[in-house]
């Protein structure tokens, strides 16, 4: 076995082994694009994430210096969850698959000026998500 626990030493598998599952990028996902911080507000994401596996999510989040978590001074038994810089370095990766769902799949939740505004100036847009995360919603629909 390897001493970091992986599966192997590949760089893809790094990823996978901390994004791998089909929910841990929809919370990344609230984070950047919804503006979500606190733990009741992951629950009201239309895919329906159960609380266990919300609980899990954000914890192997936390572990992997993806997120951090602060306690909530108005509310002091909640977290307010947010980005470390690791996790702002995915945002990225986030750009790329809005643009290769939007090539592949008709009819999703995203505006074609959105998409365009991507394709055309992905650098300047990734800088705008990274500089508003955590302080607002960006929008996918082509508003911002």
């Amino acid at each position: 076995m390897k001493k970091n626990n992986f599966r192997s030493d590949s760089l893809v598998n790094y990823v996978l082994e901390y994004l791998g599952d089909r929910w841990t990028l929809l919370v990344i996902r609230d984070l950047v694009f919804e503006g979500k911080k606190f733990y009741k507000e992951f629950l009201t994401s239309e895919e329906g994430i159960a609380t266990n596996v919300l609980s899990d999510r954000l914890k192997r989040l936390e572990n992997a210096g993806i997120i951090q978590s602060k306690t909530n001074e108005k509310q002091r038994t909640q977290k307010i969850y947010t980005l470390t810089e690791k996790g702002k370095d995915l945002i990225p990766i986030l750009v790329e698959i809005i643009l290769w769902s939007s090539k592949h799949k008709e009819g999703l939740n995203v505006s074609p000026a959105f998409v365009k505004k991507l394709a055309t100036n992905r650098v300047e847009i990734v800088k705008a998500i990274r500089a508003n995360v955590g302080n607002t919603t960006f929008s996918t629909n082509g508003d911002d």
